[in-house]
């Protein structure tokens, strides 16, 4: 018998039964499912801990136990992406991304409408496309670049198994976006794929999933969505005599990342698994059309303008979350994007994330490190479950083309959107540094309208759906979660530089000591979301003492904080005393004394149940309005 063996003898097994009344005695009375089990976004309800057992009603594995679309190699491309307005300065930005870390370019010709040789030359001048990913991010003008490199092959005699140029055109993206046509697009990515011959590794067509999660959708619709405009894809170009084989290498997908860590493993793992079920489909010869391509980027929709540094730690859990999934490149966000262009410390920074990751963490050198997790297989069969149950309703509503015409995919997204939006404004769904723990120091000098998508200043929340742009049917609108309350508190800040002043708020601390001080902390940090000047205290001895003190700071604002029995007492005293001065609001919801203070006059009072961005918008209408 062996050391190992002896180790186990000495822990004798333990039934999930055994586990589950000690836990439920520890309780003492209290509800299991609302004390250890939450529910997420894309309504999966997650146990505190898995078992082994799990994995028995977990339908993805092998018969060995493993992933089936894990890929063998984790060496992901440490991508850089470039918005090209100058062929030059994108040219000497590519360089320093390269120098810098840097195997793989994306560049970004939104901007551009026409592209020559020269222009072409003078793009990728000096940047060796056996060594660096080159992609290009473009509409219709892919039309010119795939000519172009046709062209750049043959003049320069070069190995087209050893280059790695790649097209990103997203057939979608102007349905999607903008309203316009598909059956153009499709017609473009057709002539991509059968002109892309010369190059055995060139992709040239792109699924922009990411689109639906920078929009507000969960992670589960994001995946759906995505495969649903693979599948109508597919059905398109399959009917023009392209055989999956050709279109599949072709083809990449690339997802948004968010700060859900486990979650968004689980996602990308579905997504390969999905995948490789819709080429099934069409009856490939090749194995290797069963592989997805993966391009990530970490999520837009959740970045911050005020107190951008936390933008640091979201973007690196997200970058992990993507390569242990398995991607093929990443992109990471500079932590600074929302408010500045062309920062060349923050792309340094949002490279060497990635280069620390892998020469350091050494995150490249195992594949599938999540396989064997119980929580993550059981999340994965989940997200493939639930992401396939929205992917046959898109089926049923005659396929994604026909259910995006007639509003269906925009009405999922929508009510997601309504849902998350609430949740921000009730901090539910936390934004360090924006509706939680707001850097109270930090000032912006920029005007809301310039800086946010929202465009009518006295919405709350943002919309999903802008206005529409078609006859017929919503186009997408990309926002970030954050917005609402980034407007909110840019307009205290445009206040405080047009007037020289910020709005105050005096905190009234009295009575227990205990709850005086957390309930300053929670209205300290309530009204710190909106710019506004906190005027704490170490707490007054006397209510007339705290009545001067609040009179001297000429606040606007005085909060009373104390516990629920002494409000009572002191509540109406020091409301009668201020009334004329400020407005006077109680930190917590007294149930026991709360219609007497409402008689007297006293209608504020902040809580965890607030919905803090409505409060505070009527707050900040009643001081600075």
């Amino acid at each position: 018998m062996d050391n190992k063996e002896l180790l186990f003898d000495m822990f004798p097994p333990i039934s999930t039964k055994e586990w589950e009344d000690l836990i439920v005695k520890d309780l003492k009375g209290a509800d299991y499912d609302k004390k250890l089990v939450w529910k997420t976004n894309e309504n999966i309800s997650v146990s505190p801990y898995y078992r082994s057992e799990v994995l028995k009603d977990v339908n993805h594995l092998a018969e060995d136990g493993t992933f089936p679309f894990a890929k063998n190699d984790n060496n992901w491309k440490i991508r850089q992406d470039i918005i090209v307005d100058n062929l030059q300065d994108a040219n000497m930005q590519a360089h320093e991304a390269i120098k810098g870390g840097a195997d793989a370019i994306g560049f970004d010709l939104s901007n551009v409408t026409e592209m020559t040789k020269s222009d072409f030359i003078a793009l990728i001048h000096g940047i060796c496309p056996e060594a660096t990913q080159i992609n290009f991010i473009c509409g219709a003008i892919a039309t010119d670049i795939i000519e172009l490199l046709k062209e750049f092959f043959t003049e320069y005699n070069l190995i087209a198994d050893r280059i790695y140029f790649n097209i990103e055109f997203d057939p979608f993206k102007e349905m999607k976006i903008n309203g316009m046509g598909f059956l153009d697009s499709i017609d473009i990515l057709r002539n991509l794929i059968i002109e892309a011959k010369f190059a055995p590794n060139m992709k040239v067509g792109i699924i922009n999933a990411a689109t639906y999660g920078n929009c507000g959708s969960t992670l589960t619709q994001e995946l759906a969505f995505g495969i649903s405009e693979f599948a109508d894809l597919l059905d398109f170009l399959t009917e023009t005599e392209l055989t999956i084989d050709e279109i599949a290498p072709r083809m990449k997908f690339k997802f948004d990342i968010g700060s859900n860590y486990f979650m968004e493993i689980a996602k990308l793992r579905a997504a390969s698994f999905l995948y490789a079920k819709i080429i099934d489909a069409f009856s490939p010869t090749q194995p290797e059309s069963k592989y997805m391509y993966i391009h990530a980027e970490t999520s837009s929709w959740n970045k911050t303008m005020y107190d951008p540094y936390v933008n640091l730690l979201r973007s690196t859990t997200e970058a992990m979350s993507s390569i242990i999934a398995g991607i093929d490149s990443l992109t990471i966000l500079p932590f600074n994007f929302v408010t500045a262009e062309n920062d060349d410390f923050a792309s340094r920074i949002a490279r060497n994330q990635q280069l620390l990751l892998k020469d350091e963490s050494h995150f490249d050198k195992v594949s599938d490190p999540a396989a064997g997790s119980y929580y993550i297989e059981f999340l994965t069969d989940k997200f493939i479950k639930n992401a396939w149950g929205i992917f046959l309703n898109v089926v049923e509503n005659g396929g994604f083309i026909k259910a995006f015409k007639h509003n269906f995919i925009q009405n999922i997204i929508s009510d997601s959107c309504e849902k998350r939006n609430l949740s921000i404004a009730t901090r539910k769904e936390n934004f360090i540094g924006v509706n939680q723990f707001p850097n109270v120091t930090e000032t912006l000098n920029l005007d809301p309208k310039d800086n946010l998508n929202t465009e009518d200043g006295d919405d709350n929340y943002c919309s999903c759906c802008c206005e529409d742009t078609s006859p017929d049917f919503d186009t997408l609108h990309i926002y970030r979660g954050p917005e609402a309350f980034e407007m909110l508190r840019l307009k205290t800040d445009l206040f405080a530089t047009k007037c020289g002043k910020r709005p105050k708020v005096f905190l009234f601390s009295f009575g227990n000591l205990a709850m005086r001080i957390a309930r300053c902390s929670f209205a300290s940090n309530f009204f710190g979301c909106a710019g506004f000047e906190i005027i704490n205290n170490n707490g007054f001895e006397t209510i007339q003492d705290g009545v001067e003190a609040a009179k001297l700071s000429g606040a606007q604002i005085v909060v009373i904080c104390s516990s629920d029995e002494e409000y009572a007492d002191i509540a109406i005293e020091i409301y009668n005393k201020l009334k004329d001065n400020a407005i006077v609001v109680v930190a917590g919801y007294p149930k026991d004394c709360i219609d007497t203070l409402q008689e007297a006059g006293i209608n504020h009072f902040i809580h965890v149940k607030t919905n803090i961005l409505e409060s505070l918008t009527e707050f900040q209408k009643l001081v600075i309005m």
